[in-house]
């Protein structure tokens, strides 16, 4: 069974950074589609990007240039490392993997505030 779990979450200000990270077990997950989602209050989840290898990433445009992904097969891990945040970055971020089955974490909160 796939289980995925998020951390790195928190309270930050605006400009500031976080690097949220998703540790994945039960099964390998080199060749799969992982990524992160999120949803703010009151709004449907969106994609904020996803990777399926190291040289294939996939951001939303509200992230481009501000937000990175990567993974580490190693570690069965993702990370989203997430510069110069705004207030509209406010949600909770959910990593998920596609096995052929879609698997979702938990979510951590990320909140953007002064």
């Amino acid at each position: 069974q796939v289980q995925l779990v998020e951390s790195g979450g928190g309270l930050v200000q605006p400009g500031g950074s976080l690097r949220l990270s998703c540790a994945a077990s039960g099964g390998s997950f080199g060749s799969y589609v992982m990524g992160w989602y999120r949803q703010a209050p009151g709004l449907e989840r969106e994609l904020v990007a996803r990777i399926i290898r190291a040289d294939r990433k996939i951001y939303a445009d509200s992230v481009k240039g501000r937000f990175t992904i990567s993974r580490d097969g190693v570690k069965n891990s993702i990370y989203l490392q997430m510069n110069s945040l705004k207030p509209e970055d406010t949600a909770v971020y959910y990593c998920f993997a596609d096995t052929g089955v879609t698997s979702w974490g938990n979510g951590t909160l990320v909140t953007i505030s002064s």
